[in-house]
């Protein structure tokens, strides 16, 4: 299988052009990561100096899941979005009578996507640590700035995005209604969270092994997951609404 990247960066690119028309897709890359920017900066600015040790540490792991939420969540609703929102538009058809191979087509897809996710998740990353350094109380700082969690969070944010990304996309070529693949997308990208809640729970201590360990399993899964998504895909099912024939041998 052979990916033309010349390709891949035109979906990506008319992809975010119709990101700009679509007040739906803004105000889900908007609005979410402020609610997510707040939470956990009033979390921890409410704690007190005299709590305890595990329960600063389970505040702090309570943030940091919050942390992780936010690129699974953003490209969820974005994915489920993406082939049936453009089918019932009525702009999938011209793209897909292109010599695009289905690879290609949901790759750049997949990337104008997770981009985003991965993006907004660092940069609300960045400014709630800025915030916590400045304001939390030493032993709360303390426990937040440690390298394993600042790995976690390089790591992790695009890998749970790239997860959501293809768990959305998934659903959007096989539904046949927004509003439900958009839901079923949320709630199916969900348990990607499972793996790194071994980490914000303390189930495993957190350590930069720990996090390659745990990013080596997300790179695995969403690998497979790209190769499930593009055999899902049927071209002439999108375009015609009926799935491809086969002929009996």
């Amino acid at each position: 299988m052979t990916v033309d990247a010349t390709r891949v960066r035109a979906v990506v690119l008319k992809e975010f052009r119709q990101y700009r028309r679509n007040k739906f897709i803004l105000y889900t890359m908007v609005v979410m990561p402020i609610v997510f920017l707040f939470v956990p900066i009033s979390t921890i600015l409410g704690l007190s100096s005299s709590l305890p040790e595990s329960a600063v540490r389970g505040a702090v792991g309570s943030v940091f899941l919050l942390m992780f939420i936010i690129p699974v969540v953003v490209p969820a609703s974005i994915a489920a979005y993406s082939v049936i929102g453009e089918r019932e538009q009525g702009t999938l058809e011209p793209v897909l009578t292109t010599p695009l191979s289905r690879e290609e087509f949901v790759l750049g897809k997949a990337l104008a996507t997770l981009l985003p996710g991965a993006l907004l998740s660092y940069a609300v990353f960045i400014v709630v640590m800025a915030v916590l350094r400045t304001a939390a109380h030493p032993n709360v700082v303390h426990a937040l700035w440690q390298v394993p969690w600042f790995v976690a969070e390089l790591l992790f944010a695009p890998l749970l995005a790239a997860w959501s990304t293809w768990v959305g996309t998934a659903i959007s070529v096989r539904s046949s209604d927004v509003r439900v693949a958009q839901q079923l997308g949320t709630l199916a990208s969900l348990p990607a969270l499972g793996i790194t809640s071994l980490m914000t729970f303390q189930v495993l201590k957190p350590t930069v092994v720990v996090a390659l360990v745990v990013a080596a399993v997300l790179v695995i899964i969403d690998v497979g997951a790209w190769r499930v998504v593009s055999h899902l895909f049927d071209r002439e099912r999108l375009i015609t609404g009926t799935a491809a024939s086969r002929s009996v041998p």
